[in-house]
């Protein structure tokens, strides 16, 4: 009986903390958990898992009832509406003196995803961004010995790969665009060196010469059937890629796995991963960092336990331990020597992409801009509308996105 009431009694003394995890991976993590605990025997932590599809919904709700997590899994892309909010604590200030946490460990592009008006918001939990994926058989078949590494490039890869398919009376796009997946068409928008908004941030600049370029090239590979212009042509891209229906597509480090597993056996040595092609002559051509970071809720009791768990789960040795459990890259470079990676070649484009990313413009109306985004895109793909035309009505429709932060701008509220 005074051995059972002596573990109550520590069970009582323990602070017990909150995590939101999004989607697998706030399963995944209930795995490292006990490590945690093992090592910070005063903190308990109770792990919910939210799915990405009620994940920005639920944590509204849960800001404005008060009752947000003290740690959350967070999307990059949502870090500048919760700020704007005023919902996240700063975190500098708990990991100034962390001996686990080094800022300059992260890669770049990531870390200025969290750096919002000079305050860090988030650290980084794990990084994802967009990579080439080819056939290399398919390639040499067509003379090319190595991907191509300017859009130029690719254009006259793409030119021979659809003569020869046609010479030999079969259907192939060279390349895979789908039109419902924004991040081809932002990645090529930055490569062309255009600012996606003005004037503060409070108007768009799509219609701009930079941009303007970069959607001319989209429009030119779907004008010249270099991709399908509808996603219902390409059922199953696994067996597409398998077929040789499509050779090239642009995606992220998750579809590793998937084309390992999911793809025909005969060609799954004939596959490979580069960097992207560049809009200029500097290689690799700019992507964009994307994934994940972790943060603190201001309404969160606990802060400073908190903090001991976001300083634990950013540590080189647990983001290797969530790698090899999820497959979700590690956004600290020293992570990167470990053999898990630096052994699999299909992730070393990705480590060649991480060290030239382009940070997204950090205003909380990010999402919605983008989603309209692929309503243009389709009609470029479908050719209901000139470049020009589909880049003004974007342009006018984030101009009327953006209203509420021109009037903060202009009100002095925010700058």
């Amino acid at each position: 009986m005074l051995f059972a009431s002596g573990c109550q009694s520590v069970r009582e003394q323990r602070t017990t903390i909150s995590f939101w995890g999004m989607g697998t991976e706030g399963e995944r993590v209930k795995v490292l958990i006990p490590e945690f605990e093992r090592t910070h025997p005063n903190i308990h932590v109770v792990v919910q898992q939210i799915p990405w599809t009620a994940a920005h919904e639920k944590l509204l709700t849960a800001y404005a009832g008060e009752s947000t997590p003290d740690v959350c899994q967070l999307g990059n892309t949502w870090l500048p509406e919760f700020t704007m909010l005023k919902a996240l604590e700063p975190l500098e200030p708990f990991l100034r003196q962390s001996s686990l946490v080094t800022l300059n460990d992260f890669f770049d592009g990531v870390l200025k995803t969290n750096i919002i008006d000079s305050t860090l918001y988030g650290i980084p939990w794990y990084v994802d961004t967009r990579v080439l994926f080819y056939r290399r058989d398919l390639l040499q078949a067509a003379g090319w010995s190595q991907p191509p590494k300017t859009w130029a490039e690719m254009m006259r890869l793409c030119a021979s790969m659809k003569e020869q398919a046609k010479a030999r009376g079969i259907k192939c796009y060279p390349l895979f665009l789908p039109t419902n997946e924004w991040v081809p068409a932002i990645a090529l928008g930055m490569q062309a060196g255009g600012e996606l908004l003005r004037q503060n941030k409070t108007l768009g600049n799509f219609s701009g010469p930079n941009f303007r370029k970069a959607f001319t090239l989209m429009a030119d590979i779907y004008r010249n059937d270099y991709s399908p212009s509808g996603m219902q042509l390409i059922i199953n891209l696994y067996n597409s890629f398998s077929d040789g229906l499509v050779a090239m597509y642009i995606t992220g480090p998750w579809n590793i796995g998937e084309f390992s597993q999911r793809i025909a056996p005969d060609v799954r040595d004939k596959w490979m991963t580069a960097p992207l092609p560049s809009m200029d002559s500097t290689w690799p051509g700019a992507s964009l960092p994307l994934g994940t970071s972790l943060v603190i809720f201001r309404q969160s009791r606990h802060k400073k336990e908190a903090a001991q768990l976001i300083e634990f789960l950013a540590s080189r040795e647990q983001s290797l331990a969530f790698y090899k459990i999820t497959g979700n890259l590690p956004p600290r470079k020293s992570a990167w020597t470990d053999t898990s990676l630096a052994n699999n070649r299909y992730i070393q484009a990705f480590y060649q992409q991480l060290q030239r990313l382009t940070p997204l413009p950090q205003v909380p109306e990010w999402e919605q801009i983008v989603i309209k985004l692929q309503l243009y895109v389709e009609h470029i793909a479908t050719n209901t509308m000139t470049v020009d035309e589909a880049l003004r009505r974007f342009d006018s429709d984030t101009d009327r996105m953006l209203e509420k932060r021109r009037w903060l701008v202009e009100t002095g509220k925010i700058r």
